[in-house]
């Protein structure tokens, strides 16, 4: 993460991605006395068609300015997909920027009426992944959907998390990715700095998957989980933009066994009017927000 800190951002995701393609995959022989993961610096060089020397500058932060086609090269022999491209495009042509005034994640009002009206489990989640309201039924499916939670911590570091997901490992990969994205260029933001330097001091699984610099749109999906008291369920996942937060909302084909054992979940739990959509402290902010 040092090259992170010091602002080498461009350089650090070069690094991060040429690590993670073998010599066989960009069509070079692999060689016998390799000392570094994945490709050298001057077989990207050479792969891209640009001078050792230059490749060396962007990596070490001493050339900022790579023309598009350069990056398109790169993007080519890193193996990168669209949004991994996207990135790569924004770091190179990030600019820095006058500080910005930061806003409390407040949910509306009326988010709070819809979570107390859905029928499935439902809830509001912050940039960070923060939980800031949730209705019973997501409560019932997992007591981590808890106003105050965060998510990523959860899925990290909370054994219980790691039984209830069937896929741990690509869950938890696809949600740091998600933050990546998430983050984007807003590496001063108090919550991120808080919640990345956490998680990298109480997980080597984060501090693994932070360093691939993976980036993936986190957008929808199916997930299978597995209830303590339901057991199985496959839920499809969809996000809807509301002002500055996000409203996720987990559902299951309708007829299935799947919404058959939710409908077995709600009724062994019966709402709570005083919890149902019950959000965080009055004014919207979740912890860590300044």
């Amino acid at each position: 993460m040092k090259d992170e800190e010091s602002g080498n951002r461009l350089g650090s995701y070069l690094r991060a991605r040429r690590e993670l393609v073998s010599p066989a995959q960009a069509g070079l022989p692999p060689g016998g006395n390799r000392r570094v993961p994945g490709l050298r610096r001057e077989e990207v060089a050479l792969l891209a068609g640009i001078s050792p020397d230059y490749y060396l500058r962007l990596e070490r932060g001493r050339d900022r300015n790579p023309s598009p086609q350069v990056l398109e090269s790169l993007a080519r022999v890193l193996r990168l997909d669209a949004v991994e491209r996207t990135c790569l495009l924004g770091l190179a042509t990030a600019r820095p920027r006058a500080p910005r005034r930061r806003r409390p994640e407040h949910v509306p009002a009326r988010v709070h009426e819809l979570l107390a009206h859905l029928q499935v489990p439902a809830f509001v989640e912050g940039r960070a992944f923060d939980v800031l309201a949730s209705n019973a039924m997501a409560i019932a499916l997992s007591p981590r959907l808890r106003p105050g939670e965060n998510r990523l911590r959860s899925l990290l570091l909370d054994p219980e998390e790691r039984a209830f997901q069937q896929d741990w490992t690509r869950a938890t990969a696809d949600a740091v990715a998600a933050l990546r994205v998430t983050v984007g260029d807003d590496t001063d933001n108090p919550r991120f700095v808080e919640l990345v330097g956490e998680l990298a001091l109480s997980s080597q699984r984060f501090r693994v998957l932070w360093a691939r610099h993976d980036v993936r749109a986190l957008d929808g999906g199916t997930a299978t989980v597995h209830h303590p008291v339901v057991g199985e369920l496959r839920l499809h996942r969809d996000k809807f933009p509301v002002d500055d937060v996000i409203l996720v909302v987990y559902y299951p084909d309708k007829g299935g066994e799947s919404d058959e054992r939710l409908r077995l979940l709600a009724a062994l739990s019966p709402a709570d009017p005083a919890r149902t959509a019950h959000g965080g402290p009055a004014d919207g902010r979740h912890p860590g927000t300044p």
